[in-house]
């Protein structure tokens, strides 16, 4: 069963934005659940004009990093450009090199290994990057926290600016000469929710007076991997780069479409998410990131080609390493009747191969809907992986429990951790009764959330049109999702392939076709001429004939 939370309807702000913009109510509303309630932001939202870019340098110290960049271009310095392993950290080290080669200042790439190294800024790279003759080095996606590090480059005569976008470790930061993170206490940034490669688009945009539109494909890249708000700024860069995607000249992304098969196809959050993320991922999992970066970076089409290749084979070892891990964790579970308590699910064992705790936690959520860590143990050391589900704060449970762990990091639905072997169980307990503290049983139960209840009869191929000038959905843009109530069966339901039905409704003015893919389980529930509810987006069915709107399932219950 999963919980309908329908968002309430605010007539007076919808009549507002809409009288203001000539907007349908229905699309006042829908910005409205997506806490888009200013003329500014509704106007940002639904043109994603470039030019509706904030001033970067209100961020505070871009106007200490800039000048620092140019002098580092007059002096002819060597810069370190150190970044994370995923996604982000990738494509953020990739749009910094691209904006130093514009400058033509010299740099190296540093992306530490996840097994050998771990996640952030190491105390190593100052001997490394001083062995190297460098005078400045540029942390990307890390370095908020890494208080140590910066101290010992600074002692070895080294200048550090960090770029990042995680959560300050109570509120303080590091002595660097530039920490560009919008979520610092003393950052008045308008717009809080850029990734890492959002806000080195901002330092090009800081540099050069504006943020080239070919590297607008590394921007969206970066931003619908790491799964931030789709909104603001985040939605300009996604909206205007994925059309860059679609046409880069970038010799690497170029291969990458062509080895994932989806070259020539219209750009979507969708394939990011699943498809070139994963394989740009796959190798900081399985090995180096270096070669996700080489790729990015590359400027001849075969040696990319060669290197997408060397990715796909990295995205399918992980899958099946990936896939034993899922079994063996599930098998701990239902073992250890952690699926039937209320609580954090642990899961822990010597050997699991690091790079694919993440995708396991996840999957963990997505069949128990519970808070889940996932700890691989070596030599007495436990790293783990955690996500959350809606209410319940990652980080801030890591930051109550953080006496029994060595470190930790991340955000509200994902995050990072190393403890001693000796504490899982003390730390279990320990999260556990601050998630007793602040869940209820009813946050354990999935919710729906439901943009408003809609009546047949408004719904034509207009209205999906319209709703579809919301586009790119992701996170914090859902695609639209309403229900209607009362609705009657008009036929038996058809069962398609294995798993999927499809049958009609009415609500006594308008029919329309309703399918619910791996929804075969609720065939009993549906019998003509009896009433039910349905929760739904809204499809066009176009299969041999004229395009029609049909009800894309999410959820069905009996009319009460």
């Amino acid at each position: 069963m999963k919980r309908w939370n329908v968002h309430p309807v605010n007539p007076q702000l919808q009549k507002n934005l809409s009288d203001a913009l000539g907007l349908h109510p229905l699309m006042a509303q829908l910005l409205i659940n997506r806490k888009i309630t200013t003329l500014s932001q509704a106007r940002i939202f639904l043109s994603a004009d470039m030019q509706a870019l904030h001033n970067p340098f209100l961020l505070t110290d871009m106007d200490r990093a800039v000048p620092r960049i140019e002098q580092a271009r007059k002096k002819r310095e060597k810069v370190l450009i150190y970044g994370d392993y995923d996604v982000d950290g990738v494509t953020s080290s990739a749009l910094l090199r691209r904006l130093f080669d514009r400058l033509g200042i010299g740099t190296i790439n540093y992306i530490p290994h996840r097994m050998e190294e771990g996640y952030g800024l190491n105390q190593e790279i100052a001997q490394f990057a001083k062995s190297k003759g460098v005078g400045l080095i540029v942390t990307v996606d890390c370095g908020i926290n890494a208080f140590e590090p910066v101290a010992a480059i600074k002692s070895a005569g080294m200048d550090v600016i960090i770029i990042d976008h995680h959560e300050p470790d109570g509120g303080k930061i590091p002595e660097a000469l530039a920490v560009i993170n919008p979520k610092r206490p003393d950052c008045l940034y308008p717009f809080k929710n850029l990734s890492a490669v959002g806000l080195v688009a901002k330092l090009t945009q800081a540099v050069l007076g504006e943020v080239p539109l070919e590297d607008l494909d590394l921007v969206a890249l970066g931003t619908v991997a790491d799964v931030v708000p789709l909104h603001g700024e985040n939605r300009i860069f996604v909206k205007n780069g994925l059309p860059a995607i679609e046409r880069t000249s970038k010799p690497g992304l170029k291969a990458l479409l062509e080895v994932a098969k989806i070259s020539g196809k219209r750009m979507r959050p969708h394939y990011i998410g699943f498809i070139l993320g994963p394989r740009l991922n796959a190798a900081g999992r399985m090995d180096s990131a270096a070669v996700s970066l080489d790729l990015l970076l590359s400027d001849n089409a075969a040696d990319a080609y060669a290197l997408a290749c060397n990715l796909e084979a990295h995205n399918t070892t992980r899958q099946k390493m990936q896939n034993e891990v899922i079994e063996e964790a599930m098998a701990m579970i239902e073992a250890q009747g952690l699926d039937k308590q209320e609580g954090i699910i642990i899961v822990h064992k010597e050997g699991w191969h690091k790079g694919v705790l993440g995708i396991v936690a996840a999957r963990i959520v997505d069949k128990f809907y519970r808070p889940t860590i996932v700890i691989s143990v070596e030599d007495g050391m436990g790293t783990g992986s955690a996500r959350s589900i809606n209410g319940f704060h990652l980080h801030e449970a890591l930051a109550n429990c953080a006496q029994f762990l060595e470190n930790y990091g991340g955000h509200q639905r994902a995050a990072g951790l190393r403890l001693k072997y000796d504490n899982i169980e003390v730390f279990g307990r320990a999260i556990n009764e601050f998630a007793g503290q602040v869940m209820t049983l009813e946050k354990y139960v999935p919710c729906l959330d439901i943009d408003c209840e809609v009546s047949l009869s408004i719904i034509d191929l207009g209205l999906v049109e319209l709703i579809a000038s919301m586009e790119p959905h992701g996170e914090g843009n859902p695609a639209p999702v309403f229900c209607s109530k009362g609705l009657l069966v008009k036929s038996p339901p058809s069962l398609l392939g294995k798993d999927t039905i499809k049958f009609w409704v009415t609500d006594g003015a308008k029919s329309l076709s309703a399918v619910g893919f791996g929804m075969g389980s609720f065939k009993e529930m549906v019998k003509p001429g009896e009433k039910i509810d349905l929760v739904y987006s809204l499809g066009i069915d176009d299969w041999n004939k004229a395009p029609c709107v049909q009800l894309v399932l999410k959820d069905i219950r009996p009319h009460a």
